[in-house]
């Protein structure tokens, strides 16, 4: 988890994710639309990654008071879109935070294969991404496409390689000034 104070945290921890009553709640069914009614078992409800990860750890008897499933953005579609072309997929579109989601809900979940693609998936994107922030016509042509499905965090590292590279440039006007 992020910084207490971390805008991105906070964001990330909103995301929605799907999960199923194991237990009758009585009063709680104002967080499926019915206010004054019980939550019944199986019942299946969409809830931030911040209540559903605390309920599904807090158990009351043997069960867990909800179990949580695999958001829509890490499902087998995606997965198997991202396996075959990592950088086609746009991640913003499945989800603006999607790296810290999946991190979140596998801290929930032991999918090692999840675990193996998106780590691929960085790896592959991350080379993408350097590509077009050191080339400056990379962003403004055939790459705006790409650049628009990024999520949050390879946003920040294409801002800090556009700005390393930008500041490299600098000094080496500089250093041949000096020559």
């Amino acid at each position: 988890m992020g910084s207490y104070y971390s805008i991105d945290a906070i964001l990330t921890d909103a995301q929605k994710l799907p999960c199923t009553f194991e237990l009758d709640v009585p009063g709680l069914g104002f967080i499926d639309g019915n206010a004054g009614a019980d939550m019944k078992k199986g019942s299946q409800v969409s809830l931030p990654l911040w209540l559903g990860g605390y309920l599904a750890l807090q158990p009351i008897g043997p069960s867990p008071i909800v179990n949580l499933d695999l958001p829509a953005c890490l499902d087998k579609r995606v997965l198997n879109a991202l396996k075959a072309d990592p950088k086609t997929v746009d991640l913003r579109a499945q989800a603006a935070y999607f790296y810290e989601l999946a991190a979140r809900t596998l801290d929930l979940f032991e999918e090692d294969e999840i675990v193996d693609v998106l780590s691929e998936t960085f790896k592959q994107r991350a080379g993408e991404i350097a590509d077009h922030a050191h080339n400056a016509q990379g962003a403004l042509g055939e790459g705006v496409d790409f650049l628009r499905g990024l999520d949050e965090m390879e946003r920040q590292l294409f801002r800090a390689a556009h700005d390393s590279s930008k500041m490299m440039r600098l000094w080496m006007g500089e250093l041949k000034k000096k020559a």
